[in-house]
């Protein structure tokens, strides 16, 4: 006799345990796509544990038939608990949101909003970092989850699932890792088709018309080619640049500094918890001027300073190069050498005035207008070398250049889109000075004093309003507000001017210069005929790395200016000549981390190395099983499954850990913990689905492994075992205590039979009617004597075998 057909999952098991579990896998996997705009993969611990506590929590409520609107606002409060237990220090039993809680979280919260507004990808993983992907991996796993489960409509997944993709692919500079859309695409399809299996379980048996294969209509068929196709069209047919394009194809057009914003750049450097190193520069001895990035020459009052659009064509940045319009004869070369370390830019960082630039990669331009050397796309530079003319004007050289300002662009000079109350200011400032560089002198020395402070948390921005706001009420800023308004300030006062960005001299290590991120710095520079571009730095810096040019304080002109906004003036004590005015444009290190915020000190490296290859090896198995429950694979993987099963789960816990470990070892311990409780109910799960297919497989030890369920069963609803009694008397006494009704009884019947000829009769015969009656005795104890919650969390039949193992 044929063995009958292995018993299929239900359609309500196949929703409460695969779909769930694949859904979950398929937003960790698009979550990847945070890697372009997060730093490092510590987050990825964090995404991957707010993925964990939503599954755990609706696979849970719909165990024990909760309403699918209670198990989605369940999962909302999981993740609420998560967050105060990860980023909050005032939790009700460390877990539980309360007043304070909520508090703490808002102003973590805030701080997130700062890091959006700011920050420049890829960004530290700071504690507003993380908290925000909670939330955001919290809130797809949730929609996901229902979705896939509640709704039964994992397609419309995708629609969510693209949202992960679009956030940080609109905001990275860089397109997307491939292996993102490529883990992202393989899980979607495996959701497809896990929903299809399951969907299309009932057609299997059926005869198939001729030329209609199984495959070629299922769901991971039309996914695979849907993706190929995506693949190819998104490689070959997009031509816009690098944007909207595949990683791999560079496209044809755009310029570089499209849609570049600076001063977002500069606040993400300053704002960033972990301060990185960018150069070493060596050359310039105990000379700390600034190097330069670019200038912004366009003044915009509904959006500040701006880069020139579109960007000059200039030269070549490998050959010599030709000098700034209106600009003095070159001097003596001085060699710069200058080596990156974590810098990738559209720019390159000079000196001075370039002459010649070695070692640059082709394609780097250089335009003398504006002092920048650039180009079409971020680059990581290798070591390259800067011949440049280091020389410096004289206050007496600036006082006598005149006005004749006919050698540079006239838009320099444009100054009809300032306030008139911003005009009036830089008049009044200027008053009774006759050349350009007193005027330049009075507005550097305006900001030194006149109730001026350096603040780094403040009103960003140096657009109208944020600059009438510095100027006249608050007076609190760090550089972007300094070097814009003063370079507004010059253009209103008749003076050819712009922003400069780039970096500070840094600190002297050794042989070399360090320059890091928190060096990155603006600044003013105006034209002087037969001179140039001169800079002037009106931001206070007080840790020593400030550079302070020798005209700048001229004779008699070191003291602040007075303020004529004031009502009342009160004198500043005068800076010494030649000598910086304190001023800093770097949070202060002695502050500490802000309360909530995450550890600093990195997790040994091969943790997130292990947790992946683990994790992949957990993908590759569970892809197996499921696939063999599905039928879709040869005979020989159907029955492996229950060896391919255990492996894959002790492979995800595996990784579930270490990406938790990731987060904090405590957290780890708590899985840990929480996996050893949950054990003997797993282990008892286990052994049920392996013994009821022993069962349904009906082969020589079937009786046995249905007696063997039928004993467990018993022990788990508390009934002693008796080992004096026979299987018939065995199950009278099982049958009254647990009060059968008449189907259970039958089946009961059924089932002592087949056991008693198993075990007893010369050449045993499998009975066909064994699987079904088993199936019928169990759901018979089900509805009279149904297994309490403790019961099923700690069964004696597990428990009890392990005492007596010991």
């Amino acid at each position: 006799m044929s063995a009958p057909a292995q018993p299929e999952m239900t359609a309500q098991q196949w929703s409460m345990t695969v779909t769930p579990v694949v859904a979950a896998l398929t937003t960790l996997c698009a979550s990847t796509a945070m890697s372009g705009v997060i730093d490092g993969l510590r987050w990825l611990g964090y995404a991957g544990v707010a993925v964990i506590v939503v599954t755990a929590t609706g696979l849970g409520l719909r165990a024990v038939r909760t309403p699918v609107v209670l198990v989605a606002f369940a999962q909302l409060f999981a993740v609420l608990c998560l967050l105060v237990a990860l980023f909050t220090n005032t939790g009700i039993l460390g877990l539980l949101p309360g007043p304070a809680a909520i508090s703490e979280l808002g102003d973590v919260l805030q701080r997130s909003v700062e890091v959006v507004r700011t920050g420049v990808p890829p960004v530290e993983p700071s504690a507003a970092v993380l908290c925000l992907v909670v939330i955001a991996i919290g809130l797809v796993a949730v929609l996901v989850d229902t979705l896939a489960v509640a709704a039964g409509t994992p397609a419309a997944c995708g629609l969510v699932l693209l949202c992960v993709y679009a956030v940080p692919a609109s905001l990275a500079d860089e397109m997307l890792p491939w292996w993102s859309f490529v883990l992202g695409a393989g899980s979607f399809a495996l959701l497809l088709a896990v929903d299809g299996a399951h969907r299309h379980q009932q057609w299997r048996n059926r005869p198939t018309m001729p030329g209609t294969g199984a495959g070629v209509g299922s769901p991971a068929t039309h996914v695979s080619a849907a993706l190929l196709l995506a693949l190819i069209a998104g490689s070959t047919i997009t031509a816009i640049g690098t944007v909207g394009q595949l990683p791999g194809n560079a496209g044809t057009g755009g310029a570089g500094g499209l849609g570049l914003k600076p001063f977002t750049q500069l606040r993400g450097m300053l704002d960033q918890g972990e301060n990185r190193e960018l150069f070493r520069v060596r050359g310039l001895g105990q000379d700390g001027r600034y190097m330069r990035a670019m200038t912004l020459s366009v003044y915009n009052r509904n959006g500040g300073w701006e880069l020139r659009q579109p960007m000059p064509q200039g030269t070549p940045a490998g050959r010599e190069l030709p000098l700034p319009p209106g600009s003095r004869e070159p001097g003596q070369f001085t060699t710069i050498d200058i080596e990156t370390i974590n810098y990738e830019d559209l720019f390159a960082g000079v000196y001075g005035t370039p002459r010649r630039i070695r070692n640059l990669p082709q394609g780097m331009r250089y335009d003398a207008g504006s002092g920048m050397v650039y180009s079409e796309s971020k680059r990581r530079l290798a070591r390259y070398r800067e011949d440049v003319d280091l020389g410096q004007p004289t206050a007496d050289d600036l006082r006598v250049a005149g006005t004749d300002y006919g050698d540079i662009d006239q838009s320099y000079l444009d100054n009809g889109d300032i306030d008139p109350e911003v005009a009036g200011l830089a008049e009044q400032i200027t008053a009774g000075r006759s050349t350009p560089y007193d005027k330049a002198v009075a507005l550097d020395k305006f900001f030194d004093g006149n109730r001026f402070i350096y603040a780094l948390q403040t009103a960003t921005g140096a657009d109208e309003d944020a600059l009438h706001d510095f100027l006249f009420r608050s007076r609190a800023g760090f550089c972007e507000q300094y070097a814009s308004a003063m370079a507004i300030l010059a253009r209103a006062a008749g003076l050819p001017s712009r922003v400069a960005i780039g970096y500070t001299g840094g600190y002297v290590i050794g042989d070399y210069r360090s320059i890091t991120t928190k060096d990155a710095h603006a600044w003013v520079e105006i034209f002087f005929p037969g001179q140039g571009w001169i800079m002037f730095d009106p931001t206070p810096l007080n840790d020593g790395r400030a550079y302070t040019p020798p005209y700048a304080t001229p004779s008699g002109t070191a003291g602040p200016t007075d303020d004529p906004t004031a009502e009342t003036t009160t004198p500043s004590s005068p800076s010494s000549a030649g000598a910086a005015t304190p001023r800093d444009d770097r949070a202060d290190p002695d502050q500490g981390a802000a309360p909530g915020s995450a550890p600093q000190e990195g997790k040994p490296a091969w943790i997130g190395w292990t947790t992946g290859a683990i994790a992949l090896v957990a993908l590759l198995l569970s892809v197996l099983a499921l696939l063999a429950a599905g039928g879709m694979l040869p005979g020989r993987f159907i029955t492996g499954r229950r060896v391919l099963i255990p492996i894959a789960a002790i492979c995800w816990l595996l990784s579930v850990v270490l990406a938790a470990a990731l987060v904090s070892w405590w957290l780890s311990a708590l899985i840990v913990a929480l996996t050893l409780a949950a054990a003997p109910g797993f282990v008892r799960q286990w052994q049920r689905r392996s013994r009821r297919h022993a069962v349904h497989r009906n082969h020589a030890l079937a009786a046995s492994a249905a007696w063997q369920e039928l004993m467990a069963e018993t022990l788990d609803r508390g009934t002693e075992l008796i080992r004096a009694e026979t299987v018939r008397m065995t199950a009278r006494r099982l049958a009254r205590e647990h009060d059968l009704d008449e189907d259970g009884k039958r089946a009961l019947r059924t089932v002592v039979g087949a056991v008693e000829r198993s075990w007893y009769s010369a050449r045993p015969d499998p009975d066909p009617a064994l699987p079904s009656a088993f199936d019928d005795l169990v759901a018979g104890l089900h509805r009279t004597s149904p297994v309490a919650l403790r019961a099923r969390l700690f069964p004696r039949s597990v428990l009890g075998r392990l005492r007596r193992a010991r």
